[in-house]
């Protein structure tokens, strides 16, 4: 698929150590370029892909928006939509950096020094792989946000210490470091297709090959879905959960979601009684935590189908 490709002035002659890595589709990461831009990375590059946004205002905007910033930038455009994995692909195919640190647009830095933390690590340890770790401590509070709130803080924000116990699978493409021959060896895998697990998938083999990090470098993830959207990708998530299991059983077999599927499997008309998982997931006036637990249900329930 072509491209249209802009870079800023800074771009040429750059020679940057960290290409940090923004795909995004309907979203304006202009809040999240600011803040990079006085984070500390005068070794560090961005490049964004547009993965088939179709609004020349917004690209215009971000055009202006690069054209201002010191740090060395390129704007890739996509006309279709590529999808995460492989536009996840074309954005390193697009950098420069030994490192690749891949961040969602939706993210923003809990520290004023964010790149230069990452580029202090990279000076130390060189290393393969890192995850620096998510939080909402910048999230919005609306209470339509509730329960996915509720949900990422008990499973997902979790410091380093912890999710060392299990490294492949605390990584997401939110907030990824990957030395590029690493990246080069174990791309993401094209196959994945919607959302979800394409980048546990990826942990997994690579976590067979090197050291898989965890550091204590947190962005806030902003974009926090409604309940009926996190349903809605979660069902997008199904087909890739069982791929996931079909390439690494061994690994996956041991989460908590893997488990919780195979019990569920064994109720007697789940079918029938899933919907009611999601119904409750929805209902504005039943307790959040009751309502995050059913939604937890409801995508075991989903997985049920596929182990």
């Amino acid at each position: 698929m072509s491209a249209d490709i802009v870079d800023n002035a800074a771009w040429t002659g750059g020679e940057p150590r960290l290409s940090v890595l923004i795909p995004f589709l309907r979203d304006d990461p202009s809040l999240l370029l600011s803040a990079l831009a006085t984070s500390g990375g005068e070794r560090a590059e961005l490049v964004l892909l547009d993965d088939g946004t179709n609004d020349t205002a917004l690209t215009q905007r971000l055009i202006d928006l690069l054209a201002g910033l010191p740090l060395p930038a390129r704007l890739i455009t996509l006309a279709a939509n590529e999808g995460r994995s492989r536009g996840r692909n074309r954005l390193a195919q697009g950098a420069r950096g030994r490192h690749l640190l891949f961040l969602d647009s939706d993210m923003l830095p809990d520290s004023p020094g964010f790149l230069s933390d990452w580029l202090a690590l990279i000076t130390a340890e060189d290393p393969p792989v890192a995850f620096g770790g998510f939080s909402l401590k910048q999230a919005p509070t609306d209470t339509r946000y509730a329960v996915h709130r509720a949900m990422a803080a008990r499973t997902e924000c979790l410091g380093a210490a912890e999710r060392s116990l299990a490294p492949e699978k605390y990584v997401y493409t939110s907030n990824l470091l990957v030395r590029r021959d690493v990246f080069e060896a174990e791309a993401f895998d094209p196959a994945f297709t919607g959302w979800g697990w394409e980048d546990v998938e990826w942990a997994m083999r690579v976590a067979r090959r090197w050291p898989v990090r965890h550091v204590d470098v947190p962005a806030t993830h902003m974009g926090l879905d409604e309940a009926a959207a996190l349903a809605g990708k979660y069902e997008q998530s199904a087909a890739n959960f069982a791929r996931v299991v079909d390439r690494h059983f061994e690994v996956v077999s041991t989460y908590p979601s893997y488990r919780a599927a195979r019990r569920l499997k064994r109720l007697p008309g789940l079918k029938a009684i899933r919907p009611w998982f999601k119904r409750l997931a929805l209902t504005e006036v039943a307790p959040v935590a009751a309502r995050a637990f059913s939604l937890r249900l409801y995508r075991a329930a989903l997985y049920a189908d596929r182990v």
